[in-house]
């Protein structure tokens, strides 16, 4: 059912949580899981300065400790690792790999009208090309 999960990962306790989910989804249908990381490019002049991971070995110390957690479980796992904005990234590797699942974690920030409209997890569940599971 599911060949292909796509598993978004930041420094979030929300992604370290959706982690047990996608071993769970993995193991159960023999998936192939690809995990992808997006580093937002800086903050343009006059945007409001954002949390993001700019450091090249911040990304890949992220992705290494995700590949070795996920082996520890006996399972595989390719890593990408792309800059963009993080849910038309995210949506744009779900349909280069054809992911027949993202999983993603939920920081809860879509529980206001402000917060919907700025929601990464929104926007990909709006965008996605294929299923979203969002683990909160």
């Amino acid at each position: 059912m599911f060949k292909t999960v796509l598993f978004p990962v930041d420094q979030s306790r929300e992604a370290r949580e959706a982690a047990e989910k996608v071993v769970n989804i993995v193991k159960t249908y023999g998936s192939r899981l690809v995990i992808l990381s997006v580093v937002e490019p800086p903050a343009e002049e006059g945007e409001a300065p954002r949390e993001v991971m700019s450091s090249p070995e911040a990304v890949a110390k992220l992705l290494s400790e995700a590949q070795s957690m996920f082996s520890q479980q006996g399972i595989e796992a390719e890593i990408i690792e792309r800059e963009g904005k993080p849910a038309f990234t995210i949506c744009d590797v779900a349909d280069e790999i054809g992911a027949d699942l993202v999983v993603m974690g939920c920081r809860g920030m879509g529980l206001t009208d402000d917060g919907a409209s700025d929601s990464v997890t929104n926007r990909v569940i709006n965008l996605s090309p294929c299923a979203v599971l969002i683990v909160p």
